[in-house]
């Protein structure tokens, strides 16, 4: 009998696990995969240079990550934004300087506005119990594209905060009910931190890779953790959990469970869960991205001024970035995909979309960005043990119904999980938070 069991071995896992076993509790971490990190994956090439598949980012207010990766000894360095961005429309390319694109004066007006209110109304939100906040049930009632569509009567403008809010949120604005889009917004301070790289969340890489903190932790906890093991049941008893799956079965007085809220859904409960924790696993939806990465000799875009940043509304690809290697050994872009975009790639073959993907970076950045050394992309939607990223969302009237199911402690069943956090929820820096958290709730029990 292990005191804490935990399920899932990302960042929320890893953190709880981290917290419990240097209290000197008997703990087992249990996770599906044959790696740890969840939805953060860095992938090592063949000339000992990386790419992260999942999340890669940390930025200013990330406390915990910056702490982390100070005491493994893991450095960070800034994400290129050094020369022009580059903004596709019409089928042209548009160089400027700044965070603020080559629109009309109307559209430009249009869109600060509307930056400014959303920034304005997350203010109000409750972080702790958003369903309490100002105007909860109205706002929970309408879309974030409904709202957009109400803010931004110019079309230009809407265009460009739909690429942001893609870009932001990874699922189409007319999903996510607009409650859900403020309280994302005030969980990561404000709408321009969100989407800026300098004082923003895309503001520093982490050298070695996003997971690189991971392993470090997971090296801590060697023999308290078990690759390749599938919880399918959870059986809760008066006063400990059992889980099992094929050809295992083990038992803990307590337990934190730190997976997707909709990976949680696929795990039969032998108990029924409170109607509340039961909606919240049902109605969180994974958010859907490819995140498509070319390798070149070098970042040629440098040498013409360019730092890579590139924004194309309506395109399969609408946001890039400089992912290269802090030395600059290597070019190396990265895509996005985002929302719908990134569904209907998923129809395609690896090949096809490869096609699609090179053809949106020549538009962007000319012939030599359509031939480079290596190509690879990544969609977590198609893991059956994430099923989407970056996280889960909200959907219209879940936050005024499921009210505080997401952090409720069920019996002997703890929850952790970027999308219970309550700052930087969706983040890395979320994910930390809410495994301390639980950690926290555990200990004092």
């Amino acid at each position: 009998m292990y005191d804490i069991i935990i399920i899932g071995a990302g960042y929320a896992g890893l953190a709880a696990a981290r917290q419990l076993k240097r209290a000197g509790k008997k703990i087992l971490v249990i996770e599906a995969r044959d790696r740890v990190g969840g939805r953060i994956h860095t992938q090592t090439l063949d000339d000992g240079n990386y790419i992260d598949l999942g999340g890669q980012w940390i930025g200013p207010t990330q406390d915990r990550m910056y702490a982390l990766a100070g005491e493994y000894g893991i450095e960070t360095f800034s994400t290129y934004d050094k020369g022009k961005s580059t903004l596709y429309t019409n089928e042209k390319t548009k160089l400027y300087r700044g965070i603020i694109p080559p629109l009309p004066l109307f559209a430009l007006l249009s869109l600060d506005a509307a930056i400014k209110k959303i920034n304005k109304l997350s203010k109000q939100i409750n972080l702790d119990k958003p369903w309490l906040s100002p105007n909860a049930a109205a706002y929970d009632q309408i879309s974030l594209a409904d709202w957009m569509a109400r803010q931004m009567k110019n079309e230009k403008a809407r265009q460009l905060f739909t690429v942001a809010a893609d870009a932001i949120f990874a699922t189409d604005a007319s999903t996510i009910s607009f409650l859900h889009a403020l309280f994302y917004t005030k969980s990561g301070k404000d709408f321009d931190t969100l989407m800026n790289i300098k004082k923003g969340a895309q503001q520093d890489r982490i050298k070695g890779g996003a997971q690189s903190i991971a392993n470090k932790i997971a090296d801590e906890l060697t023999e308290c953790i078990q690759l390749n093991t599938e919880v399918k049941y959870i059986n809760q008893l008066a006063d400990s959990v059992e889980i099992s799956g094929e050809d295992f079965i083990f038992s803990a007085k307590k337990l934190i469970l730190a997976v997707p809220p909709a990976v949680a859904n696929k795990i039969t409960f032998a108990q029924p869960l409170p109607d509340k924790k039961r909606q919240f696993l049902q109605e969180n939806f994974m958010g859907t991205v490819f995140k498509c990465y070319a390798i070149y000799k070098e970042p040629f875009w440098r040498k013409e001024n360019r730092n890579g940043l590139c924004a194309a509304p309506g395109q399969p690809v609408s946001v890039t970035f400089d992912n290269s290697p802090a030395d600059g050994n290597k070019g190396i872009l990265m895509g996005f995909s985002l929302a719908g975009k990134a569904k209907e790639l998923l129809l395609l073959t690896e090949e096809q979309r490869k096609k699609v993907v090179l053809d949106c970076f020549s538009k962007y950045f000319g012939k030599a960005a359509g031939v480079p050394e290596f190509y690879m992309d990544k969609s977590f939607t198609e893991e059956a043990f994430s099923l989407g990223c970056y996280a889960g969302m909200m959907p219209l009237n879940a936050w005024t119904t499921i009210e505080d199911g997401a952090r409720m402690v069920t019996g002997n069943i703890h929850w952790a999980g970027t999308e219970t956090a309550t700052n930087w929820n969706g983040y890395m820096e979320g994910a930390v938070l809410s495994g301390e958290r639980a950690a926290s709730e555990v200990l004092r029990q």
